[in-house]
């Protein structure tokens, strides 16, 4: 007759809290040094792309005799320049709907164009399509100095340019131009965002009875919502802040945009050094945008990681 035997069980007398302690990693002095070096790595960032905006903040509530103060607080805040950046002579309510009107138009143009040519890019096969796309990153690398003299003389209708029509002080002469800096960005990130569909989905729908150009506008198009918006919103913000187009091409104050109308802002009595001025019409003209990204920044995350992720 066989006797079995129980071993006593071993009770712990540590807490779950301190069994939890246990078994937590500890870092190494090495991975502690690189956490700190990475959290003062990215206030110095934030910190670099916050203070210029606090600064052009603080600017535009001074006083307008003490443009040039480097105090950090402003004592006595003051919103004079902000009346003024709408006093009559500088027209900045006019210039705000110019730079909307430009802005809004030439991104719509550069959606239209750039979706068409980036979905043929990613979706046709073609002998050099790969030269294609390259020669149209090629294209905005020139600078843009060296097109305003041969585009001054074609808009001025002077010789050999007679036949074309008179552009200056028109729209059309800062959206055409605009649209060369803009289309090839729009390509080249709405190109690699269509590469990532599956090609079975417009087969999928073209089976259902689609015509290509329905499958595209229903099934493919709704999907690349998010890199269609990020490429929006950056070609939006170029066009916004564009100076030299607008400084050389449009010259009548009625038609000039908020970037050039800025620039020739003469502060709040017409003799001052406009400091102030200057920089409550830069947060006018920023915060629209700042807005728009903080709202959107999801959006526009999605559609710049997306054309990397297979």
């Amino acid at each position: 007759m066989t006797s079995t035997t129980t071993e006593p069980k071993t009770q712990s007398h540590l807490t779950p809290d301190e069994i939890a302690a246990l078994g937590r990693v500890k870092p190494s002095p090495k991975a502690r040094v690189g956490m700190v070096a990475s959290y003062v790595g990215m206030g110095l960032i934030v910190i670099y792309c916050i203070l210029p905006f606090y600064w052009m903040i603080v600017s535009s509530l001074r006083i307008p005799g003490e443009g040039r103060s480097t105090e950090f607080i402003p004592s006595p805040a003051s919103i004079e320049n902000y009346k003024g950046v709408f006093a009559g002579q500088n027209n900045f309510g006019r210039s705000l709907i110019n730079s909307v009107i430009v802005s809004g138009t030439t991104t719509v143009l550069t959606l239209l164009f750039g979706i068409i040519a980036a979905y043929a890019l990613a979706r046709l096969s073609f002998r050099g399509k790969g030269g294609v796309l390259w020669l149209i990153m090629a294209c905005s690398m020139f600078p843009i100095i060296i097109l305003i003299p041969p585009l001054l003389k074609m808009f001025s209708s002077t010789a050999p340019f007679e036949w074309f029509p008179r552009w200056i002080d028109t729209y059309q002469a800062v959206i055409i131009p605009g649209l060369s800096f803009g289309l090839p960005l729009a390509v080249w990130n709405l190109t690699a965002f269509f590469k990532q569909m599956p090609v079975e989905l417009e087969q999928a729908a073209m089976v259902d009875g689609c015509t290509p150009a329905v499958a595209f506008r229903k099934v493919i198009l709704p999907l690349a919502a998010p890199g269609v918006f990020t490429t929006a919103i950056i070609v939006f913000i170029g066009a916004w802040n564009e100076f030299l187009l607008a400084l050389t091409f449009l010259q009548d104050p009625s038609v000039q945009t908020a970037t050039v109308a800025i620039s020739k802002f003469t502060g709040t009595t017409g003799f001052d050094t406009p400091y102030g001025t200057i920089m409550a019409a830069g947060v006018i003209v920023t915060i629209p945008l700042l807005i728009a990204v903080l709202l959107f920044q999801r959006r526009i995350v999605a559609g710049l990681t997306a054309g990397g992720v297979k």
